[in-house]
């Protein structure tokens, strides 16, 4: 292995161990090896600025401030008044609307973050109030949240196009059976909690009811119609879908719910800027990752010797799983995506593996690693709610983790799991 490579990997690695932000470990191995490899110091921030002239990445940020709007503006509580009178009076009802909120949410936000913050807010107190216990809640809250990645519009799937080169939307709608299967799965572990601890259902809706919380949630239901209607209508692209996302937000918090004033956007904005920084910087700083990789032939090289070593599809793609699973519980998995990206394109083109099933099955893992122990970034939002320590929540997820790593397996396996609703 070349000195730049043992950079690249062991001082990456070093970084991480102290403690050292994931965008600055990314900006300071790679200046590093820069220098060792006696390439043109100022490519640095020629590929930094490189790495933001995507089109695609505009999405990120205002899928971001969607979310957050939504949530300020009361559309997450009209969600989950419409989930609650279909749903309340069954076995887990309280823990089936959680999931189907949140479900619709994703449909909206696209954030992972934004849709357990939104959701969680208001279910787990719920939750734990009618016997669910709040460890069990907030596990609940954090695994439905992570339908997001796979729910389109996605910001996982965005991020994922620009890196291999893919059609966003077609990406997207390689996530729609996944994310559905998924919520089915969090539903069933919810009816099994409920019977196991024999909590009770409550009064099933009646038709005034259910009609009045129809009426009220019309502007939050009208919202995934219109932006997924939108992108695969040919009306706009997943970019401009997320501005859209943005001004009806903002149009229906002020005008109709009236729940937001011009003097709220500022703490709203500066929320969204946070969670927005925190991605971008990883991805600018990986794009002279990128460059170095391909300097150093590393992505065809790793190929080449996992093709001559691995000879079966089937075990290569569950190595890349379970290296994922691995990496995943100590390093965000945005930046795996990113940083590895050109090392994974490299390895599904070697075994012939079709670019949106491949994309399926790195964004399932980043929905996963989003909710694993220790690190998962959802996991760390919905102890914030809560107040849990890690180790409480920990102990109640794996239910969850479990029905997450069915639906992997199916979307590696079964490639029409995934491709189901690509255009023929």
């Amino acid at each position: 292995m070349s000195s730049v490579a043992w950079l690249l990997s062991a001082g990456f690695g070093v970084l991480m161990l102290l403690g050292v932000p994931f965008a600055f470990a990314i900006g300071i191995v790679v200046a590093i090896s820069l220098l060792v490899a006696g390439i043109e110091p100022l490519l640095m921030p020629q590929s930094i600025l490189a790495g933001t002239q995507s089109f695609s990445l505009l999405a990120i940020p205002f899928f971001m401030l969607a979310g957050e709007l939504m949530s300020a503006g009361g559309l997450s509580a009209r969600l989950i008044k419409v989930a609650d009178v279909f749903v309340r009076h069954l076995t887990g009802g309280l823990g089936h609307v959680t999931v189907l909120a949140a479900a619709i949410f994703a449909a909206i936000s696209g954030s992972a973050p934004a849709t357990t913050a939104a959701i969680g807010a208001i279910m787990i107190p719920a939750m734990a109030e009618r016997g669910y216990g709040k460890g069990f809640a907030t596990a609940l809250a954090v695994s439905a949240g992570v339908l997001a990645p796979l729910i389109p519009p996605s910001i996982a799937f965005v991020i994922w196009g620009v890196i291999a080169e893919q059609s966003i939307s077609r990406l997207f709608s390689a996530g729609i059976l996944p994310g559905l299967v998924m919520a089915l799965g969090l539903m069933l572990v919810c009816w099994v909690h409920a019977k196991r601890n024999k909590i009770p259902t409550q009064k099933r809706a009646s038709l005034r009811e259910i009609g009045q919380a129809l009426r009220e949630g019309v502007w939050a239901l009208l919202a995934p119609v219109i932006v997924l209607g939108g992108i695969y209508g040919g009306v706009f692209t997943p970019t401009e879908a997320a501005v859209v996302s943005c001004v009806y937000a903002l149009f229906v918090g002020m005008v109709i719910e009236k729940q937001l004033t011009f003097a709220s956007l500022s703490p709203i904005i500066w929320r969204s800027l946070k969670i927005t920084a925190i991605v971008m910087s990883i991805v600018i700083f990986s794009a002279g990752f990128g460059i170095l990789i391909a300097q150093e032939q590393l992505a065809p090289k790793l190929a080449a010797w996992l093709s001559q070593n691995i000879q079966e599809k089937w075990l290569m793609l569950l190595v890349l799983n379970i290296a994922f699973f691995l990496l995943a519980a100590v390093m965000d998995e945005i930046a795996i995506m990113v940083v590895l990206g050109p090392l994974l394109i490299a390895i599904a083109k070697s075994f012939a593996i079709d670019p949106i099933h491949f994309g399926a099955i790195i964004v399932t893992n980043v929905a996963i690693g989003m909710a694993a122990p220790p690190i998962g970034y959802c996991l760390f939002v919905g102890m914030a709610i809560s107040g849990l320590k890690l180790g409480e929540v920990a102990s109640k997820i794996w239910p969850f983790i479990a029905i997450m790593f069915v639906v992997l397996m199916l979307v590696t396996y079964v490639p029409e799991f995934s491709l189901a609703f690509q255009a023929r």
